[in-house]
C-alpha cells in the first residue's frame, strides 16, 4: 500500500512519447494552437502526477510532473 504504479504509468506515458519522436516533420513550421483547453489535456499523465502528489508530496514527484509536462507540450501548451 502506498507504493506508486510504475508499471501502469510508463506505460500510459510512453505511446504518446513515443508518437511525438515520430512526428517531428509535422513541427518544421509555427506550432498550432492547442485543440482542447488545458485542463483537458493529457488525463492519463494528470491523474498519475496528482495521485502521485496528495500520497507522497510534490518533491517525489518529479519523474511524473515531468512526464505531464511532456504530454502537454507534445498537445501544443506552452508549459
Amino acid at each position: 500500500m502506498g507504493e506508486l504504479p510504475t508499471q501502469n504509468t510508463s506505460a500510459l506515458a510512453l505511446p504518446r512519447l513515443q508518437l511525438n519522436r515520430g512526428s517531428t516533420t509535422a513541427t518544421s513550421g509555427p506550432e498550432s494552437k492547442p485543440k482542447k483547453k488545458i485542463c483537458c489535456a493529457c488525463p492519463e499523465t494528470k491523474k498519475l502526477r496528482d495521485e502521485c502528489i496528495v500520497e507522497h508530496g510534490e518533491e517525489a514527484c518529479a519523474k511524473w510532473i515531468e512526464a505531464h509536462r511532456i504530454c502537454l507540450r507534445a498537445e501544443g501548451f506552452n508549459v
